[in-house]
């Protein structure tokens, strides 16, 4: 059952609490409460169809996708609970590409390219715009991760330096033209050989359809202009929220920098600085001085930062906040063109969206420390602590791919100590079960244990990380793409840091970022960033758990 919460009325005062559609009727803040859950509920059950309707694991277990309504103009309306990098992005760059597209009812195009609003190659982007009586009137997407996408290692994250190493780059491209297959786009993209990739694209299509037909429901009930003048005033309403929080920060410009460790190609420390410019109910992001974009793949389009910044702020809100492009209309966002955060085409990406995006948002974060410290946490992990593997397809011999992030440790604050074992900020997957991870594929999991002691000591302690064990059944390619393997989760209020992560093949330390052919009998280990601690802690020393 979809549980409904509407909108609650202290946020509303007495004489502002009805709001004018466009034919005079007075709509009070119940009304767009009620409103604006409905079409929240669209995008949970477009969830629902594609979670249960999809082969992988990544999708049917893990949970890494996301569903969204937008206005015909491709604004942001609505949202599910699903994953920050996917939503924040999509809302950034949709008006981009509807712009690109000539849409006739029954459509359906996909993306994924990462510089026209996509994250990086395996998320990608199945888009159906709403039709009543022949006016295009809305749009409903979902995005979803493959994870085999045609790089030239299984996984499709591969140890990456150009764009076309990541495997295929799909622009907007219509898979469904006025209600019928484009079956060559659908045999290019969902590979024979690969049951699991058509059947993942059904279910992203078969989420769309449903969509469609809820949206529909809802256009027809409230009829197309007091629907829009109702997307105008939930914008509005968004924005106001927005501003109030904004403006309980005390004006003022407020600095931060952090590094990447890394990024594979041996360059390392790459500076991301940044700047929060406070002014009344507005703020502006300006990202000048960070390192320029990298040989390797930890790059972020703009989309990506946008979703990261997004996020930061999403977080200070009130929960009743509607998941609309007005939430994020007082956020300005300035990036030099060719930089880390606003890389150009064609730099690799694959890990920008998930490495480079977690530290965005701790340098939001460690910004927003400075104004308002009694609400913001210490650094969480800072990682996805990404693991590609499988085996190309060989004669008869069917291939694999398979892909996982790994939860870790949250930063502790004033109001409490870190989760333990979590997925943090730009992530909102799940584990993968054991029990499925080991029946569709050659692995065995030795060990899936809390890193007791990895969290930062302080008056709150951080939240630890975890230790996750693969022992290889069969030879299998594996690749990595970490963080926080050398500069460790920071603390606040002079707590301590976070023990950084530490992965080993048969217990030797192999570094953040690396690509091996494992052998039967090998044991892979991923020991998990902790967070870091509130007020008065100390360094712990780090060990490779065995």
């Amino acid at each position: 059952m979809i549980k409904c919460r509407v909108l609650e009325l202290s946020y509303v005062r007495a004489d502002q609490a009805t709001f004018a559609t466009e034919k005079g009727k007075l709509m009070n803040a119940v009304e767009l409460g009620v409103f604006a859950n409905r079409l929240s509920a669209v995008c949970d059950e477009m969830g629902a169809v594609l979670k249960r309707s999809a082969f992988s694991p990544n999708i049917k277990d893990r949970l890494d996708f996301s569903c969204a309504v937008f206005s015909k103009a491709g604004e942001l309306a609505a949202q599910a609970a699903h994953i920050p990098v996917h939503l924040g992005s999509m809302a950034y760059a949709m008006q981009q590409i509807v712009e690109s597209v000539q849409w006739l009812p029954g459509d359906m195009v996909v993306v994924n390219d990462p510089f026209l609003g996509g994250t990086h190659l395996p998320d990608v982007t199945i888009i159906a715009p709403v039709f009543v009586d022949n006016q295009l009137a809305a749009f409903v997407a979902n995005r979803a991760h493959h994870a085999n996408i045609g790089a030239a290692t299984p996984g499709s994250m591969p140890v990456s330096s150009r764009l076309e190493e990541e495997g295929e780059v799909i622009p907007p491209t219509k898979i469904y033209q006025q209600g019928s297959l484009v079956k060559p786009v659908f045999a290019r993209l969902a590979k024979s050989d690969q049951v699991e990739q058509a059947g993942d694209f059904y279910a992203q299509m078969s989420a769309c359809q449903l969509g469609r037909e809820r949206l529909m429901t809802l256009l027809r009930h409230y009829g197309m202009d007091s629907f829009d003048s109702l997307l105008q005033s939930l914008n509005d309403y968004g924005e106001r929220l927005a501003r109030q929080t904004i403006q309980q920060i005390p004006d003022g410009t407020y600095c931060f920098d952090d590094v990447m460790d890394d990024d594979g190609q041996g360059n390392s420390d790459i500076v991301i600085n940044m700047s929060l410019h406070i002014r009344g109910d507005s703020v502006q992001v300006d990202f000048t001085g960070t390192a320029q974009q990298v040989t390797g793949n930890i790059n972020c389009p703009l989309s990506v930062t946008a979703a990261a910044v997004y996020y930061s702020f999403r977080c200070l809100m009130p929960d009743v906040t509607p998941a609309c492009i007005g939430s994020f209309r007082p956020i300005q966002l300035q990036a030099p063109l060719g930089c880390l955060v606003n890389a150009k085409r064609p730099a690799a990406v694959a890990a920008g969206n998930v490495e480079t995006s977690s530290r965005i948002v701790d340098v939001v974060l460690g910004a927003l420390a400075q104004a308002i410290p009694e609400r913001i946490p210490a650094a969480s992990q800072g990682t996805m602590n990404n693991i590609a593997m499988g085996w190309p397809a060989k004669g008869s011999q069917a291939g694999w791919d398979y892909y996982e992030t790994v939860a870790g440790g949250m930063g502790a604050s004033q109001a409490g100590p870190g989760l333990t074992a979590v997925h943090s900020h730009m992530t909102n997957t799940l584990n993968t079960p054991i029990e499925s991870l080991e029946m569709h594929y050659p692995l065995r999991i030795k060990r899936y244990a809390i890193r007791y002691g990895s969290g930062g000591q302080g008056k709150n302690p951080g939240g630890d990380g975890v230790v996750r064990e693969f022992e290889f059944l069969q030879p299998t390619q594996v690749t990595l793409l970490t963080e926080r393997r050398i500069n460790e989760p920071w603390g606040i209020a002079a707590g301590g840091n976070g023990m950084a992560g530490l992965n080993g093949l048969n217990y030797r330390d192999i570094g953040g970022k690396c690509s091996f052919v494992a052998k039967p009998g090998d044991v892979l280990t991923i020991n998990t960033p902790g967070g870091g601690g509130y007020g008065n802690g100390v360094r712990v020393p780090q060990v490779l758990h065995k």
